[in-house]
């Protein structure tokens, strides 16, 4: 790829890698800062002296390169908002008792079954000021909910919780999305203990909030229905808190999610719609710059109507500098413009960089600009209708095939129907997408003629129907696929590389194409042995219940402490579970009170408290809070560890875990240090 001698390519990969490595090493600041200086000066001094040798050319790329790496980790560094003394989560005693906190509310979430959910940001606790974003919970009761954004509340009777880790293996680690995100705790509270100031923040949250809530209060006074401007409120402005979980799930199984999270579709197609209009202008020096300014400011203008939510901030910066790179009429270097976008979001937020939409968005647009035209050479229709779907086709498969490998590793399923889906709902959202646009600006004003809010509603009503259709043939929906990172590594190599050969075939790509074959089999083959030869029993931290698996290769076997269906077997906390470590279960069993595994020997005592003398096992678990003397228990069975389960009370398990100290033996409670691993 030509591309690559680039100077700018290798210098955003330089940094990509330095955000990278601070990410996942984690390096003190003054290190990093160390390196960086040293780097700038050997930078420096090499700047002169190229000038004289050309032979140090290849130096100062390295130092640049260099630089460009630690330039990566000290802005993630910078960006760590737990860095700043300011900052509550250096207020210990937030964490320890309740404080009076004052926080402004920023942003309304999706509810759960038990709270409403914001993004809060701390102003005070107690009398001292601090800072960062919280999640606050209020519970739900039967009381109408009055908090708006930009509201300043204090809450007297709570504590900051800091997040939980996964306590069931392969889990999705939820504190750490949050963290990614600078939110390094929550806040439970009901709404009795909750003081609303009368002043308000009015910033641009607030005034984007108060334009989204005029825009609903409008809609509704026209009858608009409420499932259709769920989905109307998601494709338009980005706001999905209030879509049905049903409707979530049919835009998933149909391969449609993309359209209901306002992100580069959406803004290429504002880009385009605003292209279209400002046609009639000539493509003259002024012209061309009334139309770059005119792109700009209604992307800037669409930023703000959605909420300046991260994914439409990156896909309006990036299709701004594909805007300027047509302006300067530099359409040949799209990649470049790509990559001026690219290096400076992560230059402001580094931790777009491990946002999941964030890699399908880059990798989508780079697929659609470096493949699709490769894939339209294949045929080229002459009729316009044929030439049309053959374009959507190639669109849809250029971004599906750049994803795919990421979307496995996410997410463990595959939409079968996608071509199937784009080409049925892009000009249909074309459509939706233009109307809306039209429908949202003019409710603003409560100026909408009824006839265009019935279009409206009705296409969406047409859009999920068909969206239900698709994804009412769910075996087109593979799932449960286990897909690791040698994986995810080795496919992308391989696309990279048949590509190539495809573009421009040689011996050498060629081969690069077939080694790369043979390495995804070495890792197949290497994947399956490892699965094949890993035995291990695990002991679940499920509430109020009991729960082990004891896996050989494959096939994972059940104990449970009471009916556990194969269905049961399926859920949150087991599903990751046996996708990620390609299982499938065996069998389910009552549990015993004796397990052997390898040469350990593990004895259960439930809620009967019976136990005999001369079993002495490595392992006790207890389970049902069984009432014994731990202390005479201890002393009759010399175990090496005691093992606890969230089946157990409380009170319980304290008591036990203090007994436990005093006779040196470990004590693992699974609900506060998650589920136990035998080997």
């Amino acid at each position: 790829m030509k591309v690559l001698n680039f100077p700018l390519v290798k210098i955003t990969i330089s940094f990509v890698l330095g955000v990278m490595a601070c990410y996942y090493l984690k390096p003190s600041l003054y290190l990093a800062l160390g390196a960086l200086a040293f780097c700038v000066t050997i930078l420096f001094f090499l700047y002169f002296l190229v000038k004289d040798k050309k032979t140090l050319q290849t130096h100062f790329g390295v130092s640049t390169y260099l630089t460009s790496f630690f330039i990566g980790i000290t802005t993630l560094l910078s960006h760590n908002d737990s860095q700043q003394k300011s900052h509550y989560t250096h207020c210990k005693k937030a964490f320890a008792k309740p404080q009076l906190i004052t926080m402004t509310v920023r942003e309304k979430l999706k509810s759960n079954d038990y709270n409403q959910r914001y993004i809060a940001i701390i102003k005070r606790i107690e009398s001292n000021y601090y800072s960062g974003r919280i999640i606050l919970n209020i519970q739900k009761d039967s009381t109408t909910n009055v908090l708006q954004i930009g509201n300043i509340i204090q809450i007297q009777t709570t504590t900051l919780h800091p997040h939980s880790f996964p306590k069931n293996p392969n889990q999705f680690d939820y504190g750490r999305y949050l963290i990614d995100k600078q939110i390094y705790a929550q806040i439970y509270s009901e709404k009795s203990a909750i003081k609303i100031s009368k002043a308000l923040q009015k910033d641009i949250w607030y005034y984007t909030s108060q334009l989204h809530s005029r825009i609903i209060h409008n809609l509704e006074k026209n009858h608009f229905s409420t499932p259709e401007m769920n989905v109307a409120l998601a494709l338009i402005l980005g706001q999905r808190q209030e879509i049905a979980s049903d409707i979530i799930q049919d835009y998933q199984f149909s391969g449609a999610t993309h359209i209901l999270s306002v992100s580069g579709l959406h803004v290429g197609f504002i880009m385009l719609f605003i292209t279209f209009i400002l046609k009639p202008i000539p493509n003259n020096r002024k012209g061309s710059l009334l139309k770059l300014i005119a792109i700009i400011g209604s992307l800037i203008v669409f930023a703000v109507v959605s909420g300046l939510s991260p994914s439409v901030l990156r896909s309006v910066v990036m299709f701004s500098f594909l805007a300027i790179g047509n302006h300067l009429r530099r359409n040949g270097n799209l990649y470049h413009t790509l990559l001026v976008s690219l290096f400076l979001i992560l230059l402001f937020e580094p931790y777009f960089l491990f946002d999941v939409g964030f890699q399908l968005s880059y990798l989508a647009l780079f697929f659609i600009l470096w493949f699709q035209p490769l894939l339209k050479q294949f045929w080229k229709p002459k009729n316009k209708i044929s030439d049309y779907i053959w374009n959507v086709l190639t669109v849809s498969i250029a971004a599906q095939i750049g994803t795919l490998p990421l979307c496995l590793y996410y997410f463990h399923q595959f939409p079968g129907l996608f071509f199937i889906t784009n080409l049925v709902i892009l000009p249909f959202l074309s459509f939706i997408m233009l109307v809306g646009i039209v429908v949202v600006l003019l409710a603003v004003i409560n100026a909408n003629p009824l006839f265009l809010i019935t279009i409206f509603e009705k296409s969406i009503y047409c859009l999920n129907q068909i969206i239900h259709f698709i994804a009412s043939f769910d075996f087109f929906v593979i799932r449960n696929i286990h897909f690791n990172l040698s994986y995810l590594i080795i496919f992308y190599i391989l696309i990279f590389a048949s590509i190539l050969w495809l573009k421009q075939p040689t011996y050498t790509k060629l081969s690069m194409v077939l080694s790369t074959v043979i390495a995804l089999q070495i890792a197949f083959i290497h994947t399956k042995k490892k699965i094949d030869q890993t035995e291990e029993i695990i002991v679940y931290n499920i509430k109020n219940k009991t729960l082990i698996s004891k896996r050989n290769g494959h096939e994972i076997t059940l104990f449970a402490s009471d009916y556990f269906s194969k269905k049961e077997s399926q859920d949150k906390i087991l599903s990751s579970y046996l996708i990620e470590n390609s299982t499938k279960v065996k069998a389910i069993h009552k549990i015993k009170n004796a397990l052997f595994f390898k040469s350990s020997k593990i004895f259960i005592i439930d809620s009967s408290g019976i136990y005999k003398n001369n079993i002495h096992p490595d392992i006790v678990f207890l389970i049902q809070s069984p009432k014994i003397n731990v202390a005479r228990m201890l002393q009759d069975l010399h175990p090496k560890i005691i093992i606890a389960d969230a089946s157990n009370s409380y009170a319980l398990q304290k008591y036990w875990k203090a007994t436990c100290a005093k006779k040196n033996i470990p004590f693992h409670a699974t609900v506060e240090k998650g589920y136990y691993k035998i080997e």
